[in-house]
C-alpha cells in the first residue's frame, strides 16, 4: 500500500534539496573553467589583473564546493531513506556512474588543493595552470556522471527484468543510453553559461556601487563573451533535446507545449493559460513545434491524444518551459548586445540601466537552471524509473519524513545565510585594491 502522506513529503524534500544542491553544483562545474580561462588569459597577456581574477574566484568557489559537499551528500542519503523501493531495484545500475561521480570529485578536490597551495611557488605560472586542468576536468566529469544516471531513470537499458528484478546487468550501456548525450550535453553547457552570467553580474554590481576599477571592467567583458558563447551553445543543444524528446519521450513534448492533439505542421506554444482544456493568450509560433521535434515543418507531432491519462505529466512544465526558453534567449540577446557595444563602443553597454540588466543577468540565469531541472524531474512523471517503475511505487512508507523535511530545510536555510556571510565578508575584506597594492608592494612595483 501506497503511503500517500509519506509520498507526499518525499517528494518535497527531494524536490528542495534538488533545488538547493542545483545551485551549487552548477557553479561547482562552470567556475573552474572560468578561472582556468582567467589565468590563461592573464599568462597570455602578462596581465595582473585577470591573474587576481582567478585567485579570487577560486577563494570563493572552495565555500561553493563545501556546502556543496554537504548538499550533495544530503541527495545521497535521501535516494536510500526516501526511496529505497527504487535504489533496490536500480542500485546495481547506477552504481557504477554514483561511485565515478564521487571519484571524479576526489579528483578535482586532490588537484584544487594543491592549485591553492602553491600561489607563486612557480617561476614559470603555466606550469601553475595545468593544475587547473584536472579540477575543471574532475568537476565537469562529476556532472556528467551523476547525469548519466538521471538519463537512466528517463531512458532505461542495459538489463533484462525479470519477476521484478533487474537481471544481467550491463551499466556501460546503462550508463551510455539514448537520454544521456543531449541530457549530458545541456547540464555541462548550461553551467559553464550560468556560471559566466553570475560573474558577470557580480563584476557589474561592483560597478555600479562606485568601484570603477579596471579590474571590474575587465572581468565584465571576459565573463559576458564567455555567457555569450555558452548560451548559443546551450541553445543548440535545446534543438536537439527537442528531437530527443520527440523520439523517446514524445507525452513529455507534448505536455510541455500544450499539444493536445496529434497533427502535423505543428504550431509552437509559448505562454498563455488553459482554461477547461483550451489555450488562451498564448503566442503560437507556426510550423515551430514540428522543426523543434522532427526538422520539417511539415511532420507530425504525437499529441497527448495518444498516452494514456494516468502517463501524462503535469501540464503545469508548459510554464517550466516558457521560463526557461525565455530567460536563455533573454540571456544570449544581452550578451550579444554587450559583445556588438564592446566591439563598436557603443556609451549604452556602460549605462546604469544596462549594467542592472547584467546584475540581474545572473539570478534569472540560476532561475532558468532551476526551471529546466523542474521540467527535466516532473516531466518523467509519473515514473521514477520510465515504464518500469512509479513515483509511487517507489517511496518509503515511513510516516516520519515530514519531520525530515523540518530538519533538512532548516540546514539549508543556515547554509544559505552561512554562504552569503562568508563570501561577502571575505571579498568585502580584502577589496581588489588594497590587494593589487599589496601583490604589488611583494614585487617591488607599481599596482595597476
Amino acid at each position: 500500500m501506497v503511503n500517500e502522506e509519506a509520498l507526499f513529503f518525499s517528494r518535497i524534500l527531494t524536490e528542495l534539496t534538488l533545488s538547493f544542491h542545483i545551485i551549487y553544483a552548477t557553479i561547482g562545474v562552470g567556475i573552474p573553467l572560468m578561472i582556468m580561462i582567467a589565468q590563461w588569459v592573464g599568462i597570455k597577456k602578462n596581465d595582473e589583473h585577470y591573474i587576481l581574477l582567478a585567485r579570487r574566484w577560486t577563494r570563493g568557489f572552495v565555500i561553493t564546493v563545501a556546502v556543496g559537499v554537504v548538499t550533495g551528500t544530503a541527495i545521497g542519503l535521501q535516494l536510500s531513506l526516501l526511496w529505497p523501493n527504487f535504489m533496490e531495484l536500480a542500485g546495481n545500475v547506477i552504481a557504477l556512474p554514483l561511485f565515478m561521480e564521487t571519484f571524479a570529485f576526489f579528483f578535482e578536490a586532490i588537484f584544487l588543493g594543491i592549485y591553492l597551495y602553491t600561489w607563486d611557488r612557480f617561476e614559470n605560472q603555466r606550469k601553475h595552470l595545468l593544475l587547473l586542468i584536472p579540477v575543471a576536468v574532475g568537476a565537469s566529469f562529476s556532472a556528467v556522471f551523476i547525469t548519466m544516471v538521471n538519463a537512466f531513470m528517463n531512458a532505461p537499458q542495459g538489463f533484462e527484468l525479470v519477476d521484478g528484478q533487474l537481471v544481467n546487468i550491463n551499466p556501460i550501456v546503462a550508463m551510455f543510453n539514448p537520454a544521456m548525450p543531449t541530457k549530458v550535453a545541456h547540464v555541462v553547457v548550461t553551467a559553464y553559461m550560468t556560471s559566466a552570467f553570475v560573474l558577470a553580474s557580480i563584476a557589474a554590481f561592483r560597478l555600479l556601487k562606485g568601484s570603477n576599477h579596471i579590474y571590474h571592467k575587465k572581468a565584465l567583458s571576459l565573463t559576458m563573451k564567455l555567457g555569450l558563447i555558452f548560451s548559443i551553445a546551450a541553445a543548440v543543444i535545446g534543438d536537439f533535446s527537442g528531437k530527443y524528446l520527440a523520439e523517446y519521450q514524445p507525452e513529455k513534448l507534448a505536455a510541455a507545449e500544450w499539444h493536445f492533439e496529434t497533427e502535423g505542421k505543428a504550431p509552437l506554444i509559448m505562454y498563455g493559460v488553459l482554461d477547461d482544456g483550451e489555450v488562451k493568450y498564448a503566442i503560437k509560433l507556426p510550423f515551430a513545434l514540428s522543426v523543434l521535434a522532427h526538422s520539417d515543418p511539415t511532420a507530425e507531432v504525437l499529441g497527448l491524444d495518444q498516452f494514456p491519462e494516468d502517463e501524462i505529466p503535469p501540464l503545469y512544465i508548459h510554464y517550466l518551459f516558457d521560463i526557461m526558453v525565455t530567460i536563455g534567449v533573454w540571456m544570449v540577446v544581452l550578451s550579444f548586445v554587450f559583445w556588438i557595444g564592446m566591439k563598436r563602443r557603443w556609451p549604452i553597454i556602460h549605462t546604469k540601466w544596462f549594467r542592472w540588466l547584467i546584475v540581474l543577468g545572473g539570478p534569472l540565469s540560476i532561475l532558468a537552471i532551476e526551471a529546466g531541472w523542474w521540467m527535466a524531474e516532473v516531466g518523467r512523471q509519473p515514473w521514477v524509473l520510465r515504464g518500469l517503475m512509479r513515483t509511487a511505487d517507489a517511496a518509503t512508507s515511513s510516516n516520519q519524513v515530514d519531520l525530515m523535511l523540518v530538519l533538512f530545510a532548516g540546514l539549508y536555510v543556515i547554509l544559505a545565510i552561512g554562504t552569503i556571510v562568508v563570501l561577502s565578508r571575505m571579498f568585502r575584506k580584502n577589496p581588489v585594491e588594497r590587494e593589487l597594492e599589496e601583490r604589488a608592494a611583494e614585487k617591488g612595483g607599481v599596482p595597476k
